[in-house]
């Protein structure tokens, strides 16, 4: 499970393919991704933003940016811990995934970057 801490902040990362939603004849592939933040600083932060950078096989590459994860921007006291799922879909059945949360400590209003850690996308049949 990739995983990296910036600030005190941990980002942890699982992931599934979704044969049921994917179609690989017509280069569709569709993959959920778990996140964990959890907070180890000694400070109250709140989750402002996030930002995307999604690699396919193919080359292609996106960016996504935007405010919150799934229509929430979470406030995590220390020692507290959210967690969310969401997807991608790549056109080929191999990509990866990396990217950042801007971030506020509440008590003063400092805003940082906390890194997610890159993360690789991959159908499992392509693993042999």
């Amino acid at each position: 499970m990739p995983t990296t801490t910036t600030q005190g902040v941990t980002v942890s990362v699982t992931t599934n393919y979704l044969p049921d939603y994917s179609s690989p004849g017509q280069e569709h592939f569709v993959f959920a991704y778990k996140i964990e933040i959890r907070n180890n600083s000694e400070f109250t932060v709140k989750l402002l933003r996030r930002h995307w950078h999604i690699h396919d096989a193919t080359g292609a590459v996106r960016e996504v940016e935007g405010e919150g994860v799934v229509g929430r921007q979470p406030v995590l006291e220390p020692g507290e811990a959210h967690q969310y799922v969401s997807g991608c879909n790549l056109k080929s059945g191999l990509g990866k995934m990396r990217g950042t949360y801007l971030m506020e400590r509440l008590a003063n209003g400092q805003q940082f970057q906390v890194e997610i850690p890159e993360f690789t996308l991959m159908v499992p049949f392509r693993m042999n």
